[in-house]
């Protein structure tokens, strides 16, 4: 796994349906919204819009999805469940880090997916799921 020092010169991103404010930090610790929701050792960012409009969209709990604009407090790495086993080379550019991210902003004219786009996801995590696959947490 490749680990990449802070500070970062491009924007960092992270979707989910917690409703926060600039200056809360994002923490790792929290039931993971994939799988068996076990307690995520890491909390996830990406530099792509499109990666952090499927974590928006696909988390779980109520309200509307929101991606904000993040800083990482400490050390990031290339996320194995993407990089390492899907996608050589990090193409999502998404990482993780057991280190707090610190809200800075927030998108809020981002453009989600289609309903059939989000079905088929929802579909292929479901499938995951019924095979037991989780998350790499180690």
């Amino acid at each position: 796994m490749t680990t990449t020092a802070t500070p970062h010169a491009e924007p960092f991103y992270h979707g989910t349906k917690a409703d926060l404010a600039v200056g809360d930090l994002i923490g790792a610790g929290y039931a993971s919204n994939y799988g068996k929701r076990s307690q995520a050792r890491f909390v996830y960012l990406t530099a792509t819009l499109d990666a952090a409009t499927w974590g928006a969209e696909l988390a779980l709990g109520q309200g509307r999805g929101r991606i904000y604009i993040v800083e990482p407090t400490g050390p990031i790495e290339d996320d194995p469940n993407l990089t390492d086993q899907k996608f050589p080379g990090n193409p999502t550019r998404s990482y993780r880090t057991p280190y707090p991210l610190k809200i800075v902003g927030e998108v809020f004219d981002w453009t989600g997916h289609t309903p059939e786009q989000l079905q088929t996801m929802r579909d292929h995590l479901a499938e995951l799921d019924r095979q037991g696959v989780e998350a790499i947490e180690d």
